[in-house]
């Protein structure tokens, strides 16, 4: 039985949200109602939901970069919520991100080299020329070219652009990457390269990765466990051959009756 290397307990978010005609009362709403998840070593866990499920919040809060109101979030066993700064800043190098939107993560003043470069000169890691050889390892891994180190990111497309920012958190090396819809603003033969690119590069680099994604039609091939979300609870959860071949709930039961062409998908991915 795999370890565990990413494990929330008990996650309970709560937001004010404008409600009434003008906007001048207030609804709560809860993000995350009790939610708690295991990610195992080197495998992906995939948090499925509709939008407003509580998904993209439960991604920020394992990161630490939204406050929670209760709850325990443990990486390699040390509670993320009782490190100090400076050790919380050295422990999210092993905990990366890739976003939903490709073009709006990345700094459009910024040149692609100095982009998935960046975290290796905040942290200090390596001297310049070693920086600059992890950079162009890493481009190269994700399918670009040396010379792309120049541009900016308005001279790529959206697929390239995701390349960029699967580079940039994986130049880290880090233990764990968290995905948030990363292929949910692509073409859908664009999201079957980038989904195959994520396999082999969690293959090569022994990732352990928690993918978000309302879309069951992307998850069913690249999960090992599914937990499905909705209005900020976890309603069902299990490995993805149990949870697509006996839902127990009708919430998960409606998602997968929604999805389209789940054999085309897996094609392109394999001759991507």
């Amino acid at each position: 039985m795999s370890q565990i290397i990413l494990e929330a307990k008990n996650l309970n978010k709560t937001y004010t949200q404008r409600s009434g005609r003008f906007g001048f009362g207030t609804t709560l709403v809860q993000a995350l109602d009790n939610v708690s998840i295991q990610l195992r070593t080197g495998s992906t866990l995939a948090v499925v939901g509709e939008s407003g499920s509580g998904k993209s919040t439960l991604a920020r809060c394992l990161l630490q970069l939204q406050p929670l109101e209760s709850g325990e979030v443990f990486f390699q066993g040390k509670d993320l919520a009782q490190m100090s700064g400076e050790d919380l800043r050295v422990t999210r190098r092993d905990l990366q991100m890739v976003f939903q939107d490709p073009f709006a993560s990345l700094n459009p003043r910024m040149r692609i080299g100095e982009i998935v470069g960046e975290g290796l000169l905040i942290h200090g890691l390596g001297s310049r020329d070693e920086q600059k050889s992890q950079v162009l390892s890493m481009l190269n891994r994700v399918g670009l070219k040396s010379e792309d180190v120049k541009k900016y990111p308005h001279e790529f497309s959206g697929g390239q652009r995701q390349r960029i920012g699967i580079a940039r958190a994986l130049v880290l090396s880090p233990k764990v990457l968290i995905c948030d819809e990363p292929v949910s603003a692509l073409d859908v033969s664009v999201q079957a390269q980038i989904l195959l690119l994520l396999k082999e590069l969690q293959a090569e680099m022994a990732l352990s990765t928690l993918f978000i994604s309302h879309d069951l039609r992307v998850v069913r091939h690249i999960a090992d466990d599914i937990v499905v979300m909705n209005r900020g609870k976890i309603v069902e959860q299990g490995e993805v051959a149990e949870i697509y071949e006996n839902p127990t709930q009708t919430y998960t039961q409606q998602l997968l009756s929604a999805i389209p062409g789940q054999k085309h998908l897996r094609k392109q991915a394999l001759n991507a």
